[in-house]
């Protein structure tokens, strides 16, 4: 399935004028009202930061996608993040959960707020699973850069300790979430949030990881 994929990316990738690059990563967009737009300035620092330190090859100009759209299997990778509410219709449902399957990625970073909301919604695309807490042993943690304690804390929020977790499919991470941290506060732009250039860095370096997890090889 995950061929399949990959195969559809490289028809849309052949289909207009050739690019010098050999990825693009996709916003989805989502209903419910949250703000699913939060963080323009992130991808882009991300994505530049990742092509600089690990080599990949992903256009900086990431795409807006619906999550309903026939679109979405143009991009092995999606982000999804906000503070508020989202509603999946069942069109939306079968789309991603079928985009999952057939070996699309899913980066959820709550920005605080989302998490009763993402959570039941995610349930829908797979009511046969529960988002497990990664440990840190997991290679998401430790591709060019080790993370030993798990996930960075780039904002506070309610005090708590930062989480990473997963949804696994038949032995394959499909949805990376993590929760407590807001790693995409930490990508933007420096004069946005005013994070220390550390928790910047921090942040940028995950997010480089969970790309590089991708993209890459996941050293599993």
């Amino acid at each position: 399935m995950r061929i399949l994929l990959f195969l559809l990316i490289s028809i849309y990738s052949f289909t207009g004028i050739s690019q010098p690059y050999s990825y693009k990563i996709g916003l989805l967009k989502y209903n419910g009202g949250g703000d699913w737009y939060s963080n323009p300035t992130a991808l882009t620092n991300l994505i530049m930061f990742s092509n600089k330190q690990i080599g990949t090859n992903i256009n900086p100009e990431y795409d807006q996608v619906e999550i309903g759209s026939y679109l979405l299997f143009n991009y092995p990778f999606v982000h999804l993040t906000g503070h508020g509410n989202i509603v999946l219709n069942q069109q939306e449902v079968d789309n991603l959960r079928t985009y999952l399957i057939a070996g699309g990625f899913l980066h959820i970073s709550d920005n605080y707020g989302l998490d009763p909301f993402i959570r039941k919604e995610i349930k829908k695309l797979f009511p046969e699973l529960d988002f497990v807490e990664l440990p840190y042993s997991h290679p998401i943690y430790h591709q060019k850069f080790d993370f030993n304690n798990g996930l960075p804390k780039i904002h506070q929020h309610d005090e708590k300790p930062s989480v990473g977790y997963g949804l696994i499919y038949k032995g394959r991470l499909i949805c990376f979430y993590d929760f407590e941290c807001d790693l995409g506060d930490g990508w933007e732009d420096a004069e946005i949030h005013r994070d220390s250039e550390e928790s910047r860095t921090k942040a940028l370096q995950m997010g480089a990881n969970i790309l590089s997890y991708t993209f890459i090889g996941k050293k599993d």
